[in-house]
């Protein structure tokens, strides 16, 4: 299945992807594509209807993040090994964790700001993983059961901040804008290898990222299971599991994005994002 919110910022409705493409409404099946509505239980309800008898959403609305009220967005660092090698850096022996404000959570479609004192934007497209059950000191073999479903995540970050501007990554990872997820939330059901997802992202039309989640260094069971030792992850969390290597920092000159750039980006099975990039 594939889930979607739609409408104006703040006023999201729940909603299916059709077997046509179409948005169908599911405000009569569920409140929202949230934290309370990810259980297997609801999800094989949904999943059981006919998506031709729910109501046909007219036009071409703006899609919003396709989950709302996200209780904490985690990041996973240099966890591919060809972006590590990019990045001159060493392959990690536990997973880099980081985390994103909520509050960079987009639309995948919407607008990207380019922070008032930015000097090294950069782009990074990503595997989410939306957690739908809660977990807690939780074995890698199991790991997998208590996601609801996967997305696109662009991790937006700007280099200087991050880097260079002393304490944690959080600073370069967390502006306004910075975090577009969707379109989709697609169900762990229609993803049956998430090691094998070709992605790619974007600027301008010139193709910088093409990679494949077959690179990771730590795969998403891992993350998972080892994020759980240390917190618990409940239903709506999102995880970005790393970024693939083509990212502006790496290229020779460094690109950084600029107002006036147009991103897209895409990873098999999950849908596109499209950003026009603005000053903030």
């Amino acid at each position: 299945m594939k889930l979607l919110r739609f409408g104006p910022v703040g006023q999201e409705k729940p909603g299916i992807l059709d077997d046509e493409g179409n948005i169908r409404d599911l405000s009569g099946v569920i409140t929202d594509v949230s934290g309370t509505n990810l259980s297997d239980e609801t999800l094989t309800r949904i999943r059981t209807l006919n998506p031709k008898d729910l109501p046909l959403v007219q036009g071409d609305p703006r899609l919003g993040p396709c989950v709302g009220n996200v209780g904490k967005f985690i990041c996973v660092g240099l966890n591919y090994a060809d972006h590590a090698a990019e990045a001159g850096m060493e392959l990690p022996q536990e997973p880099i964790i980081f985390s994103k404000a909520t509050s960079a959570i987009i639309g995948p479609n919407d607008t990207v700001e380019i922070p008032r004192t930015s000097v090294k934007s950069d782009w990074e497209v990503e595997l989410g993983v939306v957690i739908g059950k809660h977990c807690k000191y939780i074995e890698e073999t199991e790991a997998l059961e208590h996601i609801a479903g996967y997305c696109i995540v662009n991790d937006l970050s700007e280099r200087d901040f991050q880097i260079h501007r002393s304490g944690q990554w959080v600073k370069g990872k967390s502006c306004d804008t910075f975090g577009p997820v969707g379109p989709w939330l697609v169900t762990r059901d229609a993803v049956p290898d998430p090691q094998n997802l070709p992605m790619y992202l974007k600027v301008n039309g010139h193709r910088y990222q093409d990679g494949s989640t077959n690179t990771m260094h730590f795969g998403v069971a891992h993350v998972i299971a080892h994020l759980s030792q240390f917190m618990s992850l409940h239903p709506g969390d999102i995880i970005a599991t790393g970024t693939p290597p083509g990212v502006g920092m790496g290229q020779n000159p460094q690109t950084f994005l600029k107002p006036g750039d147009r991103m897209e980006l895409g990873i098999e099975g999950l849908g596109v994002q499209r950003q026009d990039v603005v000053a903030g």
